[in-house]
């Protein structure tokens, strides 16, 4: 690895090479702790689907946080998109429908905030930042899950237009985020510059695969909730008082 890269201390450790990424999984007791506290949790205060979905959460964290995909995306700029994709799309609908049902105030400010908060935290500047620096880093992480959490919970409670709406805003979010990706002409993310040639990947064209993983199936993660709300909404078994999301 050059030099250059050294600056660099992501909290996954350094970018692993293809021969070598799927022997890198992150064992860090504090981690590994919280996440089975968090099981301990899920069992012992849910039932049914709640616990379904808890431990569903709980099983995607470990992927991102524990498998060798966290060691990856320290390599690759897509793969770290990978992990925010699973973080905000589909852990933290899991994590809103394991919770009780709970008034979290509007669902306008929810889907700002959690698309402002996945914006910035794809600024370089606050990227880099939290690749720097353990504290940034699971601010980030925190921050991203926890505003999405919040967005879908929203989701959850709204009813179907505003819900359909707010889906779509978020799609549109992530999209526009992707499109900007893929056709920016240069690279962007100092981190990167110097980790994704083992790969046979250029920065640039590590960025762009990004930005693509954004655009495309990302972003359908959106769409395809919105269609499902849309579907309860009007599908001719839906009542005009019944609740189009799952209970």
């Amino acid at each position: 690895m050059s030099s250059a890269a050294s600056i660099w201390a992501p909290y996954c450790g350094p970018g692993p090479g293809p021969g070598e990424w799927l022997g890198r999984w992150n064992l860090d007791p504090v981690l590994l702790v919280a996440l089975a506290i968090g099981l301990a949790l899920v069992l012992l205060r849910t039932s049914g689907r709640e616990r379904v979905f808890g431990t569903a959460a709980l099983f995607v964290l470990t992927i991102i946080f524990v498998s060798p995909l966290c060691a990856l995306s320290s390599s690759l700029f897509a793969a770290r998109t990978v992990h925010h994709v699973l973080l905000v799309a589909v852990s933290a609908p899991l994590i809103a429908w394991a919770l009780p049902r709970a008034r979290v105030g509007s669902l306008a400010l929810s889907t700002a905030v959690q698309a402002g908060v996945f914006w910035a935290w794809h600024a370089p500047a606050a990227y880099g930042a939290a690749l720097s620096n353990d504290g940034v880093y699971w601010l980030m992480q925190l921050s991203l899950l926890g505003s999405a959490a919040w967005f879908w919970t929203a989701v959850r409670r709204a009813s179907a237009p505003a819900a359909v709406a707010a889906l779509l805003i978020a799609m549109v979010a992530m999209g526009l985020l992707g499109a900007l990706l893929t056709f920016t002409g240069q690279p962007v993310y100092a981190p990167h510059f110097h980790t994704t040639a083992a790969w046979g990947l250029s920065p640039l064209e590590d960025q762009q695969a990004a930005g693509l993983i954004m655009w495309a199936p990302a972003a359908a993660v959106y769409l395809a909730a919105a269609l499902l709300v849309l579907g309860g909404w009007i599908g001719p078994d839906a009542r005009p008082d019944a609740d189009p999301s799952p209970a």
